[in-house]
């Protein structure tokens, strides 16, 4: 798949997500201001922040489509992952709001105020919003995945923790609604635990982000994976060491050293670098970005 076809099928799943989020967050709403429901409203403002983040997405994705330039020469990549920071950025500021709105309405409570019981409509909200977001975010991962684009896959679980928060949602405003006014603290602690939901995603999303831009390496399978495939030319490659690995984006970058016999001339050790470097983009794909170093090797001692 060319960076075009990618781009291509990011920009399609994003701008379906962009419309859903769109309807999701007026109906909500509106549903939790004529329903009278504090998680309502806090779940519409969650859609709200889903609609911001495909924004971020889009202008992520115009970034990493344009080609290697003299300032950029690995491309633009970890614009992808500026925008997965950013995403993680708008869930932990959403999840801090709605914290804050649950704990101060559930304090309300305690101190003898009687919150309004939410109404039909915030009940009814709720469960299309649910198979909405859970539809959606089944379609955003699987296209995430098959582009291997983590700002995707990103907004995918966004959607997800979305649906989550209207099944809390949905069972703090439904408990609110049938069992009495009694009961309506519900809404605030369904709002509390959507909020709880919403700071786990952002650190599940998080992470791997933060690990991209301070240069993790790629996983211990992998670069087993990497000293497979070039051991699988024993007598032509006497041994390979310095190994270092990166990701860039949904590109993996690979540099190792590898040790061949001081007999050969360079371009039977060109031959041999290039043969292992065109397996190593069936497995790591095209546009992986391998550097190999040939040199002479001088012993028996193995230096992996």
């Amino acid at each position: 798949m060319t960076e075009k076809e990618r781009s291509a099928k990011a920009k399609k799943v994003t701008w379906t997500g962009f419309w859903v989020n769109a309807f999701l967050a007026v109906i909500k709403l509106a549903a939790g201001i004529i329903g009278r429901s504090g998680a309502m409203v806090a779940d519409g403002v969650h859609s709200l922040s889903d609609f911001m983040t495909d924004i971020v997405v889009f202008v992520g994705f115009k970034f990493t489509e344009q080609p290697e330039d003299e300032c950029h020469n690995y491309g633009h990549a970890k614009y992808e992952t500026i925008a997965t920071l950013i995403i993680s950025f708008f869930l932990v500021v959403v999840g801090f709001e709605i914290f804050k709105s649950g704990i101060s309405n559930i304090w309300l409570v305690f101190r003898g105020n009687i919150l309004p019981q939410p109404g039909l409509i915030a009940v009814v909200a709720a469960p299309i919003s649910i198979v909405l977001k859970e539809s959606l975010f089944w379609y955003t991962k699987k296209a995430g995945e098959q582009i291997h684009s983590s700002a995707i896959i990103a907004n995918a679980w966004h959607h997800r923790s979305d649906a989550l928060s209207s099944v809390g949602t949905f069972i703090g405003v439904g408990g609110a609604y049938y069992l009495g006014k009694n009961w309506t603290i519900l809404d605030p602690i369904a709002s509390l635990l959507v909020s709880i939901l919403i700071f786990k995603v952002a650190f599940e999303i998080l992470r791997p982000a933060v690990e991209e831009l301070t240069e993790k390496a790629l996983s211990e399978e992998e670069v087993e994976e990497i000293h497979k495939i070039i051991e699988e030319h024993p007598g032509l490659v006497k041994e390979v060491h310095k190994i270092k690995t990166r990701r860039l984006g949904n590109r993996a970058a690979i540099e190792f050293h590898l040790l061949v016999s001081p007999d050969l001339n360079i371009a039977q050790a060109h031959a041999i670098a290039t043969h292992i470097e065109n397996h190593l983009m069936i497995t790591f794909g095209e546009g992986a970005l391998i550097t190999t170093h040939i040199e002479p090797f001088e012993n028996t001692e193995s230096i992996r």
